[in-house]
Formats: C-alpha cells, sequence, structure tokens
C-alpha cells in the first residue's frame, strides 16, 4: 500500500481518536441530553477532509471501539501492567482502545495496526506514549495470537490417545 493509499485510512484513525477523546469529555447534560456516539462523531469529522470511505472506516473504528468497549478494556487492563485505566492519559488509552479494536476485530495486519498506533501516539501524545502503546499492544497482539493458535489447532491430546491403539 502506497503512502498516498494510506493517507484516508491514517486520516480516519485520527479522526476516530478525536472522537472517542472526546468522548471520555463530553458534557452528558450537554444539549438536553446525551450524545450519540454518531453524533459525535459527526461533529468531530467535520473538521476532516474525509472521502467517504475513509469517513466510512473512521465511524465503523468507533462505533465498534464502542460497543465492544468492556472486552477491549478488559484486553487492555491485563495487558497495561500497573496501570489502571482511569490514570492512563486520555490519548494514550484511546489509542490503545483503538489499536484492540482492529487487532481483535478487523482484518488489519498487525505490523500495521502498531504502525499506525505508535503514529497517532506519538503526534497526539506525550514523550513516553508511542513506547508505552507499542509496548501494550505488542503484548495484545501476542496474547491474540496465542489465542487464535489454541483455537485452531486440533486436540493433540486426543489425537495421541486415539492413535495408541493402533498397531
Amino acid at each position: 500500500m502506497s503512502r498516498s493509499d494510506r493517507a484516508p485510512r491514517q486520516r480516519s484513525r485520527q479522526a476516530a481518536l478525536q472522537t472517542l477523546y472526546a468522548r471520555d469529555f463530553a458534557d452528558p447534560q450537554q444539549a438536553g441530553g446525551e450524545i450519540s456516539i454518531e453524533e459525535l462523531f459527526e461533529r468531530v469529522a467535520q473538521n476532516f477532509d474525509l472521502p467517504a470511505g475513509a469517513r466510512d472506516f473512521a465511524l465503523k473504528l468507533v462505533s465498534g471501539t464502542v460497543s465492544a468497549l468492556s472486552e477491549i478494556d478488559e484486553l487492555l487492563a491485563a495487558n497495561a501492567i500497573n496501570w489502571k485505566i482511569s490514570r492512563m492519559a486520555a490519548v494514550d488509552r484511546n489509542v490503545l482502545r483503538l489499536g484492540i479494536y482492529e487487532l481483535t476485530r478487523t482484518d488489519t495486519p498487525v505490523s500495521v495496526v502498531l504502525d499506525e498506533a505508535i503514529q497517532l501516539a506519538r503526534r497526539f501524545g506525550g514523550e513516553s506514549s508511542p513506547g508505552f502503546v507499542n509496548g501494550v499492544l505488542d503484548a495484545v497482539a501476542k496474547q491474540v495470537r496465542e489465542q487464535a493458535e489454541q483455537a485452531s489447532e486440533p486436540d493433540a491430546e486426543g489425537s495421541r490417545e486415539s492413535g495408541q491403539g493402533v498397531a
């Protein structure tokens, strides 16, 4: 994928990150009630020049992350050793949530997910954000890969047991 092909997806991830960040700080009483994630996304997306496909991808990232937030946060908590999610910098927390969503629920290659998340952390986070994001997402990627390998392996014990009686 060329750099120009990646640009719309990079902007999609930036819009998604900024929407999740805004969600963290949204006032539920604003405009007389809780704002939907789609409405919040539309407000944020107005600040981006996103082609239709990139806009759809960004909304998919946002809505998918929010709908799977409890499972994503479980993985995040399990792999961010000695860190409470609530104590993480908001940018780091939301970059990690986006990355975990992409790792677990899309077919985006792991290397792309890590690279894009590190770039977001570098651009929007603090000095230590890229290393922190890299370390946590790498641990999540390994865990997800191990779970996938275990799920796809045939029952080795059962195969050996059934083959022992054959001479």
